[in-house]
């Protein structure tokens, strides 16, 4: 599976931005996609993952609320909405994939995709 990560950038505290993850090879209806970060000098954290099976997803309670995950089928991504953004969201996000069930934890994700910057300024 090959992850491409895209829409980050430099946003001010209350604002948006959207995020897209594009899959491609051979994903299945058994595929997972989830959305990490991590920012400067911290390990890196859960945000929130989508289960194409049955349209499930989890989000971290740092986040709920606040982004929204979803699958857009015609482009084939999972993408990752994030509204009312704060300066702690501030991070590099990575979105990574697996097989199976949705899990919270970054070594159940065999697949990960680049990251992509994002900034929230005060």
């Amino acid at each position: 599976v090959q992850l491409q990560a895209s829409g980050g950038g430099l946003v001010q505290a209350g604002g948006s931005l959207r995020l897209s993850c594009t899959a491609s090879g051979r994903t299945s209806t058994g595929t997972v996609v989830g959305w990490f970060r991590q920012a400067p000098g911290k390990e890196r954290e859960f945000v929130a993952a989508f289960a194409w099976r049955d349209g499930s997803s989890r989000y971290a309670d740092t986040v709920k609320g606040r982004f929204t995950i979803s699958r857009d089928n015609d482009r084939n991504t999972v993408d990752l909405q994030m509204n009312n953004l704060k300066p702690e969201d501030t991070a590099v996000y990575y979105c990574a994939a697996r097989q199976g069930g949705i899990y919270p934890y970054v070594r159940y994700y065999s697949y990960w995709g680049q990251g992509t910057q994002v900034t929230v300024s005060s």
